[in-house]
């Protein structure tokens, strides 16, 4: 398996510059790549690929040796890569007919992570084996910098990327064949249903709470935009709020992932197969505002419960379980959720009427009474299940 260990790094005052300095390097090389291919089309219809690119990369180095030249040639190679990836990206949308989409130029707060293709070019991961205590890793033109390293780092490190979060730092490893890890068999199936009141709900009748971080933060939010809003754009204290804001914004981020990682293992811990709903999350969330010629109808509240399904972290949390329950040796399964919520789990009769309120279930055919979201639930398992044997059978 192929994994990712995030760490956060513990620069100096100067080495901090110095990878600001490296991020806007590796910015202004990639807008100028842009504009080289933009120029390029326009003016003669000529395509510029990686390659050309790339091949002039040691003149630019050559002509700014305290700028370019300073960063590991082979990071630059990947900020080329990185655009043409994207300009890749735009002609497959625009064969497929969809909104193309084509690449920007990245402002300041839109460039924020730098990639080295291979470990030991211009970067060397745990470059002081030697020392008793710390962890570091050296970057060219920045040097050794430190890392908390709260967790060991497992196989063969294949590519570096730091990354930039608000006014923190982080290295991100990407590692290949990393090893599995099953837990010991457990004999034991749940079904999972997503919720707002509470994050999930399983076909055991165990409710996960729904912290709601966003809204804990929420009045301390309010009051950093309003201060951000009378700032005037382009000064130094609107730069202070804007970092402000971040801050708030990825405390409320962090906590959010945190709670996903502790709810995804006590499921992958205690049961050998889950079965949940194969959510189609952008859609759910899609705005009910319609146009000016056909207007939405019960926009408030659809914008009221589009805010809930998103502060929950429906998406990071079944991106993490999945994760985790690869990593495991577990079993996971997606299943259509239509009617899990109207479906009695007794006889299997199938009416809206069955759902008296947000909370609560009782069957109009034969009068089964439950918590609506267990017995979704208990539908979701059972349709995993049937999923299963049928597949086994074939």
């Amino acid at each position: 398996m192929r994994r990712s260990f995030k760490f956060l790094l513990r620069p100096t005052t100067k080495q901090a510059a110095a990878l600001a300095a490296c991020l806007e390097d590796h910015r202004t090389l990639y807008n100028a790549a842009l504009e080289h291919r933009r120029t390029a089309y326009a003016k003669a219809g000529v395509s510029v690929r990686y390659g050309d690119q790339s091949a002039e990369l040691k003149h630019i180095r050559g002509d700014d040796p305290d700028g370019q030249g300073r960063w590991s040639f082979s990071s630059q190679q990947a900020t080329l890569r990185r655009l043409d990836k994207a300009s890749a990206a735009f002609f497959t949308r625009v064969k497929a007919g969809r909104t193309p989409g084509f690449p920007r130029f990245k402002g300041r707060g839109w460039f924020d992570t730098v990639e080295w293709p291979k470990d030991g070019d211009g970067c060397r991961w745990d470059s002081q084996p030697e020392h008793p205590s710390a962890t570091f890793v050296r970057l060219q033109g920045v040097g050794h910098v430190r890392v908390h390293r709260h967790r060991p780092v497992r196989d063969r490190v294949k590519t570096i990327s730091v990354k930039r979060e608000g006014d923190r730092w982080h290295v991100v490893l990407a590692c290949d064949d990393v090893p599995a890890e099953p837990l010991p068999a457990t004999g034991a199936a749940v079904g999972i249903d997503m919720g707002v009141a509470s994050l999930v709900t399983t076909s055991d009748g165990e409710h996960l709470a729904n912290p709601r971080h966003l809204a804990a933060s929420a009045d301390r939010l309010a009051a950093a935009q309003r201060d951000l809003a009378r700032r005037k754009r382009g000064s130094k204290r609107r730069r202070k709020e804007v970092a402000r804001v971040a801050a708030l914004h990825g405390k409320v981020r962090r906590q959010r992932i945190d709670y996903a990682h502790k709810a995804a293992n006590t499921l992958v811990c205690d049961h050998d197969v889950i079965v949940h709903e194969d959510l189609r999350i952008a859609n759910m969330t899609r705005s009910a505002s319609g146009t000016i010629e056909a207007p939405g109808t019960n926009v408030a509240q659809k914008s009221g419960l589009n805010r809930s399904i998103l502060e929950a972290g429906w998406g990071v949390f079944l991106t993490i379980l999945s994760h985790k329950a690869e990593s495991a040796g577990r079993e996971l399964i997606a299943v259509n959720p239509a009617n899990t919520s109207r479906t009695c789990a007794r006889c299997g009769h199938v009416a809206k009427e069955n759902r008296v309120t947000q909370a609560e279930f009782v069957c109009t055919a034969c009068g089964y009474a439950a918590h609506a979201d267990v017995n979704a639930a208990t539908n979701i398992l059972r349709a995993g299940l049937a999923l299963r044997d049928a597949a086994e059978a074939a």
